[in-house]
């Protein structure tokens, strides 16, 4: 019935521009012809309704309706959208009110499927089939040569999964032991731990990995103490670490750091000069990777640093066609706070009331003031569109109840800085906030596992201006099914890194299961006479200057 009613709704949200009316139109006209027995309180301002009205009207969608009113929804759309739903979240197969506190009103937003929801950005347009289906199609752009496609459904486990989501819950909880031996490379602690004792803060930042990675590994069963048994070399090396007086990273000296290791292991042991790296792997967490820069266009122009062109690099950068991303990599989520996000926890039955969220900077004021190349413009257009818009929760201040706050959302900006990637996506997976990517390109944490299309929305950084438009018109049946995914344990622990020691499932495994997955190396790994061999003279006359763990010279 809906579906023969939208054209007519559509013409009529043409005709009438007093959004008061179509409000009124759908609430005392469309809603009781469903016989739904909804009791809603509205107050404060009304806002223009999406166009496309898809099936059934409940709010809010996540962890807001109880069990009883689910069964009762499914009972009357004969069983579609909400089999399959997990407990704690709750919703209906069409649109849904969202209500949140503005300036203390209750204000009310429409979030309405229809026939043209679902735009996932990146991946294209979706046809009504997809939408119809619950399935979520699409080549994901952020997997190197991966497609994420597959039924949505089931938890941890369920017999609804597909199996490539089956193969890929197996790798997610998979034991990396017995599939692969690292050798930990012994060197001087300058490298590594001295940088601990002046700077405690490494312990903590969102660069942490190369040091807590180092710290699990030597207490690891995977590895191994003998170099000739081993699949992989790791020199671990805290370049991160190297701080300004402020508490600020120095990529600038990281080649320095990287060669002096280097050349270092290539005289004392054998293993490097055999594979020139090609099996060594480094983590290079900075915001462009082993580029060495912050600043996009200087790392551009300096590129990945040549001694490294055969390693494989464990780092939190990925972007496709970007000579900062070098095919093959392991791309990782930063470190975040675990133990802190835990405790912050509130009931999980609390309403996802905040349609969308976002806290962060939108014009850096001290390098980029007008906003053009920041985050290549986004997250200036994301502010100057939706800043005065009742839907989307902003500001670029951090309050103390920020994690609560994602907690109590239904979508979080998750858009790019000066990198592509940032805390929030970890921050968003863990506390089942939708995460919206508006970073073209990106190449997501372990893509090639983790079933990004079925848990986010992509959206082009063209079109952040209809970044409303989009959102308010994923039906709700997507909505409960990336919901679903996200209440997976398997994904969110895949993003977030046991503290003070490993868990099982989380990063640090994930990194040792996609390194196994990288066994055997090919026969190409291992050089002959005559092959051609790094070139140890490439590179800028800075990273030529010896590297001294006690020199401050900056430049």
């Amino acid at each position: 019935m809906i579906r023969r009613l939208a054209p007519w709704i559509r013409s009529a949200q043409s005709a009438v521009t007093d959004p008061g009316f179509l409000l009124a139109l759908l609430l005392v006209v469309i809603l009781p012809s469903l016989n739904l027995n909804l009791n809603l309180s509205i107050r404060g301002p009304s806002f223009p309704v999406p166009a496309a009205l898809d099936d059934t009207v409940v709010g809010p969608y996540a962890d807001g309706s109880s069990q009883q009113q689910s069964q009762q929804l499914q009972q009357q759309q004969g069983g579609d959208g909400l089999q399959g739903v997990p407990s704690g979240v709750s919703g209906a197969g069409g649109g849904g009110l969202v209500r949140r506190k503005m300036q203390d009103k209750e204000v009310v937003g429409m979030v309405a499927g229809g026939d043209k929801a679902d735009s996932l950005g990146a991946s294209g347009r979706e046809d009504a089939e997809t939408e119809e289906s619950g399935n979520v199609g699409g080549n994901d752009g952020g997997n190197d040569g991966g497609n994420d496609g597959g039924n949505v459904g089931g938890t941890d486990g369920d017999a609804s999964l597909s199996s490539q989501q089956r193969q890929q819950q197996e790798e997610l909880v998979g034991n990396p032991v017995g599939r692969l031996k690292i050798y930990v490379y012994d060197l001087p602690r300058d490298y590594n731990y001295n940088f601990i004792k002046k700077q405690p803060r490494c312990l903590t930042h969102m660069f942490a990995l190369e040091v807590l990675f180092h710290r699990y590994i030597l207490n690891s069963p995977v590895r191994t103490t003998n170099p000739d048994e081993a699949d992989w070399f790791y020199l671990p090396v805290y370049p991160t670490c190297d701080l300004t007086a402020s508490g600020l990273p120095l990529p600038f000296r990281s080649p320095r750091m990287f060669r002096a290791a280097i050349s270092l292991v290539a005289e004392k042991w054998p293993y490097w000069n055999r594979t020139d790296g090609a099996d060594h792997f480094f983590i290079t967490p900075h915001d462009f990777g082993a580029c060495f820069h912050y600043e996009e266009e200087k790392a551009i122009t300096r590129g990945i640093m040549p001694l490294l062109k055969r390693a494989t690099l464990v780092q939190t950068f990925g972007q496709s066609h970007h000579v900062c991303h070098k095919p093959g990599s392991i791309v990782v989520p930063p470190f975040a706070p675990t133990g802190h996000m835990h405790r912050r926890r509130i009931p999980p039955d609390t309403p996802r009331s905040i349609f969308v969220y976002f806290r962060g900077l939108f014009y850096d004021h001290n390098n980029d003031p007008q906003g053009g190349y920041y985050a290549r413009g986004a997250r200036a257009s994301i502010w100057e569109n939706f800043k005065t818009n009742p839907l989307f929760d902003m500001s670029a201040e951090h309050p103390a109840s920020y994690y609560e706050d994602m907690q109590r959302s239904l979508f979080c900006l998750c858009p790019l800085g000066w990198a592509p990637w940032s805390p929030r996506l970890v921050e968003s997976v863990f506390f089942g906030c939708i995460p919206v990517i508006v970073a073209d390109n990106i190449v997501l944490p372990f893509s090639d596992v983790i079933p990004w299309r079925e848990i986010a929305v992509f959206v082009p950084e063209k079109d952040v201006p209809k970044l409303d438009e989009i959102l308010a018109g994923i039906g709700p049946r997507r909505v409960l099914a990336m919901q679903q995914r996200l209440a997976s344990h398997a994904i969110r622990q895949a993003v977030v890194l046991g503290h003070p020691q490993p868990q099982e499932g989380d990063v640090f495994h994930q990194v040792l299961n996609g390194l196994a997955r990288k066994l055997p190396h090919p026969p190409s790994a291992y050089l002959k006479p005559g092959d051609e061999r790094l070139n140890w003279t490439a590179g800028p006359a800075n990273d030529f200057k010896p590297w001294k763990p006690d020199s401050h010279v900056y430049w």
